[in-house]
């Protein structure tokens, strides 16, 4: 039998169970995150593309296909249930926001947009909440995938960040 190793993902699957703060907190460069005495990461360090009042859009740094996002609110929470309304339609505006922005720069021929809630559910960052924006195209699941559970991405993350940090600049706010 062949192995294919991911050594990437390392970094993520040895510390899932750290008692460190939420990645997407962290992310968010919120303030209840940051070290005394330190300041939050740079957005293009967090990959965050575009901050709304009460959400953020996010590159997923273990994307599925080159452009995948993530539409994050701000609160630490892990239900729709818990999700305000003004929350929930700006994450809906955002993520709206965010296919016509990948449109205009990747030309997708679909999406998969949805979440994954509880482990059960798939959910990778389990307790906060998150919405994800994947671009699809005819024949991006390969053999690789289906076989090898490994996927071939042709951009770098921190390429596509590059490339859509523009386009979500020149958004207007919400």
């Amino acid at each position: 039998m062949d192995i294919l190793r991911s050594p990437w993902r390392y970094d993520y699957v040895s510390t899932a169970s750290d008692p460190r703060p939420c990645v997407l907190c962290v992310d968010s460069g919120g303030v209840q995150d940051a070290a005394v005495g330190s300041s939050p990461p740079s957005d293009e360090a967090s990959l965050v593309l575009y901050r709304g009042p009460r959400t953020f859009v996010i590159m997923n740094l273990y994307p599925y296909t080159s452009g995948h996002l993530m539409v994050v609110p701000y609160r630490h929470i892990g239900t729709m249930t818990e999700l305000e309304v003004d929350e929930l339609r700006e994450m809906m505006v955002l993520a709206q926001r965010s296919t016509e922005v990948l449109e205009n720069s990747y030309r997708p021929e679909g999406f998969n947009i949805g979440m994954n809630i509880g482990h059960c559910a798939g959910a990778g960052v389990r307790h906060h909440l998150h919405l994800h924006v994947v671009p699809r195209w005819c024949g991006d699941v390969n053999f690789m995938t289906t076989t090898g559970e490994t996927r071939v991405l042709p951009e770098d993350v921190h390429d596509g960040y590059r490339r859509l940090r523009p386009l979500f600049s020149s958004l207007a706010p919400l």
